[in-house]
């Protein structure tokens, strides 16, 4: 007797995802869930969260027993599986973006500046020609102190100054660094 394809409703192709399928999504939910947990609060307010969700990324914040976090992050996944992880997802990775870009803005300012405290005057013609508007004169006595300050032994009070002027000058600057 021929069989037909109708005879057989639950046949492999309607079974859904597999068991593994299925733990690895469980377990990409539980890590979204530890990324939520170290994100700030302001974060979790602007996802609007369901408040059981939200109320248990704050418990975990709060835990220090190994065994109870794992089970509050478990406890996370789980009520991770309630929501779609989709905008979450975007908004901690424009969080992420975010937080590169300022990393590199300030390794681009402390660049700047230790290269002035190290080349001097051709490190600040070089500045000067990206930005001409930029303060010489103050530029050249801050790292000159600083130069100063760092063979004395002293601590790096003109450095720092050093620092804010440059990060004033370049704050709206997003592709200058030391050539």
């Amino acid at each position: 007797m021929a069989h037909d394809e109708d005879d057989f409703p639950d046949g492999p192709d309607d079974a859904g995802p597999s068991k593994s399928a299925r733990k690895r999504d469980a377990h990409a939910l539980q890590d979204l869930g530890e990324e939520l947990i170290a994100a700030p609060d302001e974060l979790l307010d602007r996802l609007g969260l369901p408040e059981r969700l939200a109320d248990a990324i704050r418990e975990a914040r709060r835990i220090t027993s190994r065994g109870a976090m794992v089970r509050q992050r478990q406890f996370i996944g789980k009520l991770m599986r309630g929501i779609d992880p989709g905008p979450v997802r975007a908004a901690l990775a424009a969080r992420g973006a975010v937080d590169r870009a300022a990393a590199a803005r300030f390794q681009r300012i402390e660049q700047w500046r230790d290269r002035l405290l190290a080349e001097g005057d051709t490190a600040l013609t070089a500045l000067l020609a990206e930005h001409p508007s930029a303060p010489r004169a103050l530029l050249a006595a801050l790292a000159a102190k600083a130069i100063d300050e760092r063979a004395r032994g002293r601590p790096p009070a003109a450095a720092r100054e050093l620092f804010r002027a440059l990060r004033d000058l370049l704050a709206d600057d997003d592709t200058t660094g030391p050539r």
